[in-house]
């Protein structure tokens, strides 16, 4: 009689819902520490999204010598320019990448605050529609902090952002593995 792993399956494998939960704590760990370093977090975003303009670019330069058509070849080789040297500029110049995103941030939050808002004009008679104004108003609270603040800003709230989107993801994960691992147990007893 094999003696079981009560930390493996048969396979050898973590048990279900094990995964969940290592991957829960590195969110919440990268996530504790993205708040407390929003402007490194937010110097790597910056970073990340150059290097994702740049391999978008090549893409894009990739994909206009095989489209059919001089018209289309053409602006697929402009476009994939444009992104390679919006991807290299936010590689030689983080901070001032780091700056547009935020300010991009910004306009993107009070435009979704905008959509709140109508959404909660046409759904004033339903219940829930209250929760509708609730998020419009702390969306547009956020939207106009970051660009009243702006580029100071820039040092926070990019980072800051995605730090507690990382320990939320962390903590949800840390929940579904719980569950996951419950399941589990109540499948095998």
């Amino acid at each position: 009689m094999a003696i079981s792993n009560p930390r493996s399956d048969s396979h050898g494998g973590l048990v279900p819902g094990r995964w969940f939960t290592v991957t829960a704590i590195a969110f919440i760990v990268l996530g504790i520490v993205a708040i407390a370093m929003p402007w490194v977090a937010g110097l790597a975003v910056a970073i990340l999204v150059g290097w994702l303009l740049v391999f978008g670019g090549i893409v894009h330069v990739v994909e206009a010598f095989g489209s059919g058509g001089t018209g289309r070849t053409i602006w697929q080789a402009l476009l994939g320019v444009l992104y390679f040297i919006g991807g290299i500029y936010f590689l030689t110049h983080p901070l001032i990448g780091l700056g547009s995103l935020t300010l991009l941030l910004a306009a993107v939050l009070m435009a979704e605050a905008v959509l709140e808002f109508v959404a909660y004009v046409r759904g004033r008679s339903e219940g829930a529609s209250v929760w509708l104004l609730a998020n419009c108003i702390i969306t547009l609270l956020l939207g106009g902090l970051i660009w009243v603040n702006w580029p100071s800003s820039a040092a926070w709230a990019i980072g800051t952002l995605v730090g507690v989107n990382m320990l939320m993801t962390g903590f949800s994960r840390l929940m579904l593995g719980t569950v996951v691992r419950s399941l589990a147990r109540r499948a095998t007893a």
